[in-house]
């Protein structure tokens, strides 16, 4: 005799505001989740990064070092170190224990917008104003990039990096993948300026978000337009976009104060968070909860699905 299947359980949101906190940094310009969600940066207008528990909104450490505003981080696989980048045209890696400067690498001929560490965490990609997307040897003694990649046409908005791949969004309007294995580059034109590129957990797919107000799901392999995604404002600023933990929602911030979420396969708004008058700056969802980090001017949130005890405990 055959059981009936069980019944799927119904998706989560971090429908609930779990906590508050201003970051005393002027203006949050990126908040990221580290590798295993215990904790956060947040990249500041006032030259600052700091390292939060943003589960109790406590302030861990603060690096100073970049001579303008800091524009995003990156936390390393093993959580000793941090990547940042910003308008003084640098990128710089930190030690998280001691919160001292470990290197500063120059060369990019503009301000830097966007940096990640490669799934080793022995490379630093960053992404530029320049049109550039360029890698940093975390382990050698050379400030020198050992890999240029000039393709676009236009300033670097987003850059994301996978075991093989680097996936790039610049205001050209294309979304560019570099396969490192096959030495081959995939190009994807979507017309409007991109603001946020991200790879959707199994890989198989890539996320982009424009000035146009629009979410775009493309097949990785063929470039094939899998899903569009509207209904929140994105015409001026910077904008983040994501996937939820399971694959199952993308995630946008909004210029209006809100937070959308979409159904992946339906492409319909499932849920829309009000977080405040201002630009949603920034966000990162938490690699395998229900839980949101969202960034309003000087303030970061956190939000959560209320009945998870586990958003809401400290880490140990």
């Amino acid at each position: 005799m055959a059981f009936p299947a069980p019944r799927p359980q119904a998706p989560r949101f971090p429908r609930t505001r779990l906590r508050s906190f201003p970051s005393g940094q002027r203006a949050v310009r990126a908040v990221r989740f580290n590798v295993d969600g215990n904790y956060c940066l947040t990249c500041g207008s006032d030259k600052t990064l700091k390292l939060w528990n943003p589960h109790r909104g406590t302030l861990l450490k603060t690096y100073s070092g970049h001579g303008y505003e800091v524009l995003d981080a990156a936390g390393s696989c093993d959580n000793s170190q941090i990547c940042s980048c910003g308008s003084d045209k640098t990128v710089v890696l930190w030690d998280v224990a001691t919160g001292q400067l470990v290197r500063k690498f120059r060369g990019h001929g503009g301000k830097v917008n966007c940096v990640q560490f490669n799934e080793e965490s022995t490379v630093i990609v960053s992404g530029s104003i320049d049109t550039s997307v360029r890698c940093w040897d975390c382990r050698s003694r050379t400030s020198q990039p050992i890999q240029i990649l000039d393709e676009a046409k236009d300033g670097i908005s987003s850059v994301k990096v996978s075991d093989h791949e680097i996936l790039s969004g610049s205001v050209d309007g294309r979304v560019r993948r570099y396969d490192l294995r096959m030495g081959q580059l995939f190009a994807d034109f979507i017309g409007s300026p991109i603001t946020s590129v991200c790879f959707s957990k199994d890989s198989q797919c890539t996320l982009s978000s424009s000035l146009d107000s629009t979410l775009r799901l493309l097949d990785k392999e063929t470039g094939e337009l899998l899903g569009e995604y509207t209904g929140h404002r994105n015409t001026d600023c910077k904008l983040d976009c994501c996937f939820n933990e399971s694959d199952t929602h993308v995630v946008s911030g909004s210029e209006d104060g809100l937070v959308h979420f979409w159904d992946l396969i339906e492409g319909s708004c499932t849920l829309t968070l009000s977080v405040g008058k201002g630009v949603v700056q920034s966000l990162s969802y938490h690699p395998i909860q229900c839980c949101l980090l969202t960034a309003t001017e000087d303030t970061v949130q956190v939000w959560g699905d209320d009945s998870d005890e586990a958003t809401t405990q400290s880490p140990s």
